[in-house]
């Protein structure tokens, strides 16, 4: 039950309800298409007057096309509907201490064209580098119109001013990156924290979350963050910072991390965590982004190969992460954990240590199921498209 805030709200217009019945009907066809109007009438129980006057609206505009003729035993044959992907483009950019990877896509969340770059310690020159690469990717797709630039960051971002606060393992300081994107490429530019990135994926995209209106997204990297959607919506508190579960101390008096704070759940569990476990390296180390000699993929390897050191250096990360874990459960007990990044490669061995690990410091009734995503990469670039699809596809605030 959501109370009206009466100090900031909308009065519902005709207009409004026109635009909540026009974002109904693209969900509808981009679930279902093909789809024909009488279809689309049934499952939305809106006039047919009423859906052939927004589909018509909508194929004027090309967000939708008209396909086949259906069969039908009498009357008039019907002609389904199609979401029109190729309409627009959107351009999807993950950045991480290490590398940054960009993606264009059409409107249904397809890759058109993935590249990859090294992320640079300037934030200038990252600018200037994702300004050039943007416009590569426009000039190889001249037929598009674009409807904006996503980028998904490893650290939090100012909701209400949109500007990049914290990011404590990038290295950056506080940056205006959203005006100055926008100045350089001329598109409009959506910034998003990688964890609630890819827990929009997941809602938006996910075949293993279908229906579910309550989990949260683990994104395991470099450090830990964590991205939450309750009863269908992103939470991110009243300025944007909310879900820093990794920046929690899990034991007083623990490794240093890079925010300031000791025993932070991200020393023990991330990436750099299990490299310092198996390098024996101080706490500092894994948190300078040229600490660490070797990479986190090299220590799965080496673990794949048998090497007993890397398997107990991921072991151990695997049990403190079910601690952070057994944390998420108790505290908000999600229909579903998504675990996402590298350390997915090596779950058959590590899972079932997260889960006895969960099992064993959550002590709640929550039935609370803990999946794994894709390749590191995807979760994130496809959450920062759909947060782009959002303002066609998602539900306009109006209250």
């Amino acid at each position: 039950m959501r109370k009206i805030d009466l100090t900031n709200f909308r009065v519902a217009r005709s207009q409004t309800a026109r635009d909540i019945n026009r974002r109904i009907m693209l969900n509808l066809v981009r679930k279902h298409q093909p789809i024909s109007r009488a279809d689309l009438a049934r499952r939305s129980g809106l006039q047919r007057s009423t859906v052939s006057a927004i589909a018509e609206e909508l194929l004027a505009e090309n967000w939708l096309k008209e396909g086949a003729i259906a069969q039908s035993a009498r009357g008039r044959k019907p002609r389904f509907l199609h979401l029109n992907v190729e309409r627009a483009g959107i351009i999807g950019i993950n950045v991480r201490p290490s590398a940054t990877n960009m993606a264009l896509a059409d409107l249904s969340g397809r890759f058109l064209a993935q590249q990859s770059m090294p992320t640079p310690a300037d934030p200038d020159e990252f600018i200037t580098l994702v300004t050039e690469r943007v416009r590569g990717l426009i000039a190889t797709h001249p037929d598009l119109s674009y409807e904006g630039i996503g980028v998904s960051l490893p650290g939090r971002v100012d909701d209400s001013a949109q500007r990049f606060v914290f990011a404590p393992n990038l290295g950056w300081r506080e940056e205006n990156l959203k005006p100055r994107l926008e100045l350089a490429t001329g598109l409009p530019v959506e910034l998003e924290n990688e964890a609630n990135a890819c827990a929009l994926a997941e809602f938006w995209f996910g075949h293993q979350t279908e229906g579910v209106r309550n989990l949260v997204a683990v994104a395991v990297s470099e450090g830990i963050g964590t991205g939450i959607i309750l009863n269908g919506q992103l939470v991110r508190g009243p300025s944007g910072l909310a879900g820093e579960f990794g920046h929690i101390a899990l034991t007083e008096g623990g490794p240093e991390c890079s925010c300031g704070n000791h025993g932070c759940w991200e020393v023990y569990a991330s990436n750099w965590a299990a490299l310092r476990y198996y390098t024996g390296a101080g706490s500092g180390i894994g948190h300078d982004r040229g600490g660490a000699a070797m990479t986190f993929e090299s220590l799965i390897s080496l673990g794949e190969q048998g090497d007993l050191r890397a398997i107990s250096a991921l072991e151990r990360m695997a049990r403190y992460l079910g601690t952070g874990l057994a944390m998420l459960v108790t505290g908000l007990a999600p229909e579903v954990i998504v675990i996402v990044g590298e350390v997915t490669r090596a779950w058959d061995r590590l899972g079932p240590i997260v889960a006895e690990e969960v099992k064993q410091h959550s002590f709640t009734h929550a039935a609370t199921r803990i999946i794994t995503s894709g390749p590191a990469a995807f979760p994130r670039l496809r959450g920062i498209i759909a947060l782009v699809l959002q303002k066609r596809f998602g539900a306009p605030s109006i209250a």
